[in-house]
């Protein structure tokens, strides 16, 4: 299995027909995406809209954020299991509109006793200096559903309607040259030639058993994790579509551009190629929802790492609040127990703040943990010159001025990695 991403960067978006590259600056027609966009039954209609780096805007709430990207012909499927067949991700070359990014706009407020808000995009201030799709050019989509469908559809509708646009976007550039064209370097347990480095392998939670998915729920290769035991993944499967977040993401920080973009698999490799590490590949895991499930699929992943990955070390990281907390650390101390190094990266969401309620597990054996930020931050929000939103309450909500916790900046925490968020003892 090998990963050729051909990069195609963008500096702005522009609505016109058609729609065509030209040069940096891609131009969408609209009613050619609304076209695809309107293929779900779900939708009344779709409304577009562009969100620059530092212009005075403001979106929210945000569903997801997605890349777009788009397989060559002759090199899979886009999403597989999800806009089509169950093919396996990760192999051929897959095209990337580096520097824009899809966002999706919810009709709904994710969960009032949060944040009224949801996510928001802030493109300029503080929080964008401290989110990452600020800098992008963002092309934002604002679905509207029919009357009466249950929170379950809607998000599904909003899922659906974002990867195809993402998909549509990055197809417009299949034709041009990409600069560069970057190939991810042969990983597995058993790639020769590099004896004597410290063979490192990636478990990483995707779904959290804290909630039930619903039947339909795609999250990995289109299927609910539902009964689903840790699996290996080729770490190229994480970043070319095999995984999507849960429709409930809200909470934790997770959009589909991150797993496109997951910094720790990305770190790895980049480690791999300097012959730092022996990158051995990558278990995807749940948490479970009771003591059962925790032991079952502790121990499942730890195994996978020792007598399949045959790791050395291992780095973990986790999806949610508390549960995932304890899976994590329990993963953790079987494989230190087993002789296999581990580091996890672990965040505070406790809301009221203190040391102790983030102090959900203390075990001897792991040391190694790094902290990726919490909600501790804040800031003020001024009004701004534009907000977008997808209804006129939404509109009036996030005008400004007012304070905002840091979770609720789409792109400033993350629980595995994404974040700039970092601890300071003073």
């Amino acid at each position: 299995m090998q990963l050729a991403l051909a990069h195609h960067p963008i500096t702005d978006l522009r609505f016109c027909a058609p729609s065509q590259l030209d040069g940096t600056v891609l131009i969408v027609d609209p009613a050619e995406l609304r076209r695809v966009v309107l293929q779900d039954e779900s939708l009344l209609g779709v409304d577009f809209d562009i969100a620059r780096p530092e212009e005075r805007c403001r979106a929210g709430p945000i569903f997801d954020v997605i890349e777009p990207r788009a397989k060559a012909p002759g090199s899979g499927v886009d999403f597989p299991g999800i806009l089509g067949a169950a093919s396996t991700a990760g192999l051929g070359t897959t095209h990337v509109l580096t520097g824009a990014a899809i966002s999706i706009l919810a009709e709904i407020s994710p969960d009032p006793t949060r944040s009224a808000t949801g996510r928001v995009l802030e493109m300029s201030g503080a929080p964008a200096a401290a989110s990452d799709y600020a800098s992008l050019c963002h092309l934002l989509v604002i679905p509207h559903t029919k009357p009466g469908l249950s929170r379950p559809a809607l998000e599904k509708a909003y899922r659906m309607a974002g990867l195809r646009a993402a998909v549509a976007l990055a197809r417009i550039a299949l034709d041009q040259p990409s600069h560069p064209l970057h190939q991810f370097e042969p990983v597995g347990p058993a790639l020769g030639g590099r004896k004597g480095l410290p063979r490192v392998a990636y478990v990483g939670q995707i779904f959290s058993r804290q909630r039930k998915p619903e039947v339909d729920e795609p999250i990995l290769y289109g299927a609910n994790t539902d009964g689903m035991l840790p699996i290996m993944l080729h770490p190229d499967e994480w970043l070319d579509g095999a995984i999507v977040p849960s429709l409930h993401s809200w909470f934790g920080g997770t959009e589909t551009y991150f797993y496109q973009n997951h910094p720790i698999i990305l770190d790895l490799y980049r480690r791999h190629h300097a012959r730092q590490v022996n990158f051995v590949g990558t278990v995807a895991t749940i948490a479970g929802s009771d003591n059962f499930d925790r032991e079952r699929h502790c121990k499942a992943a730890a195994n996978l790492v020792k007598w399949n990955l045959n790791a050395d070390g291992a780095v973990l990281s986790k999806y949610g609040g508390g549960l995932p907390h304890a899976d994590l650390a329990e993963t953790a101390r079987l494989l230190e127990t087993m002789g296999i190094r581990t580091a996890v990266m672990v965040s505070d969401v406790s809301r009221d703040r203190r040391v102790e309620s983030a102090l959900l597990f203390n075990v001897p054996e792991v040391d190694a943990i790094v902290y990726n930020g919490g909600n501790g931050t804040q800031w003020e929000l001024p009004k701004v010159d534009r907000v977008i939103a997808a209804t006129p309450q939404f509109t009036e909500l996030l005008a400004g001025p007012m304070i905002i916790d840091a979770n609720n900046i789409v792109g400033v925490t993350n629980q595995q990695g994404a974040s700039r968020m970092r601890s300071m003892v003073y």
